[in-house]
């Protein structure tokens, strides 16, 4: 999130960020968009949504849902 990127992983593969795991310690959710929250320049923090379903894959709906969050909570930051 440094660099102000947005990271998908549009399908639920090895490839996804493990980001919380369950008590096996196995991946529970790995469908996921990561969007930066950017305040004043700085990145902040993240929206992220991840996909509850194993077959689900993240598509441009859910990149605009987390892109709209981020912006508004970078918005309200700078107030």
């Amino acid at each position: 999130m440094e660099d102000k990127e947005v990271y998908t992983s549009k399908e639920n593969n090895e490839v996804a960020m493990p980001i919380t795991r369950n008590d096996t310690k196995e991946r529970k959710y790995n469908s996921q968009v990561v969007y930066p929250i950017i305040s004043n320049g700085d990145t902040i923090g993240t929206v992220i949504l991840m996909a509850k379903e194993g077959n689900t894959k993240m598509n441009d709906v859910e990149k605009k849902v987390a892109q709209s969050a981020a912006a508004f909570l970078g918005s309200q930051m700078e107030i």
